[in-house]
């Protein structure tokens, strides 16, 4: 017993904060230099999963699987506090948690950097992951919102134009390109230019009218 005491945590426990930045240093470093094996690695999929992807997380859920005693679940109603506390931190805190850190980052610090509509999209999946008490949620989130365009991309599909019934609003980027014709209740050519091979202050300018004129063209649509 004393020596149990005094084992504490190993070295690998003591500085896991370290290990998780230096891995995420490590992923940023590969995606900018190495976009290879990203690459590589993309290519084994099923059903719109990555093979990769799903081995690792099974790897990481596993071992605390194997610590989880199932016996004790009986008895759970003897001592309900800690199921109180649980819920209000999960369901009641930390969403609003996240909530309030994510508007932060992605509405005030990198607000120059990231679309409003994509701030909307990474602010909603913040808020899942903070309301996901534990990884095998956040794993079950996933498969949840996969499946979920599997059954979108079930009754999707590519068509030919003349497949395509009369269009309410059809619009014309631009870029240098020439679109073909479609038959359309109301046009709108925007004229935009291409910020191929540009830098990605142009990329942001397009991204940023793009935004402006869908605000615009909305408006319009609704006043009808």
């Amino acid at each position: 017993m004393e020596n149990s005491k005094n084992k504490g945590i190993s070295f690998f426990e003591k500085y896991l904060t370290l290990w998780v930045a230096m891995c995420m240093v490590i992923g940023v470093l590969i995606g900018k230099f190495l976009p290879w094996i990203p690459a590589f690695l993309g290519r084994f999929e099923y059903a719109n999963v990555s093979i990769p992807i799903a081995i690792l997380i099974w790897l990481m859920i596993y071992p605390m699987m194997l610590k989880v005693d199932f016996k004790s679940i009986k008895d759970v109603g003897k001592n309900p506090k800690g199921l109180f506390v649980t819920w209000v931190t999960n369901w009641l805190i930390k969403p609003f948690t996240m909530f309030g850190i994510a508007w932060l980052f992605f509405f005030v610090i990198f607000k120059t950097f990231i679309p409003g509509e994509l701030s909307k999209d990474y602010l909603a999946g913040t808020i899942l992951l903070g309301a996901a008490p534990c990884t095998a949620m956040v794993f079950v989130l996933t498969l949840v919102i996969i499946f979920s365009f599997q059954g979108m991309e079930a009754t999707q599909r590519p068509k030919l134009l003349e497949e395509l019934p009369v269009i309410d609003v059809a619009v014309t980027m631009g870029c240098n390109v020439e679109c073909p014709y479609l038959l359309c209740k109301r046009r709108e050519g925007w004229g935009l230019n291409d910020p191929t091979g540009m830098p990605d202050d142009e990329f942001i300018a397009v991204i940023k009218k793009i935004e402006s004129k869908i605000h615009v063209l909305k408006v319009e649509l609704a006043a009808l």
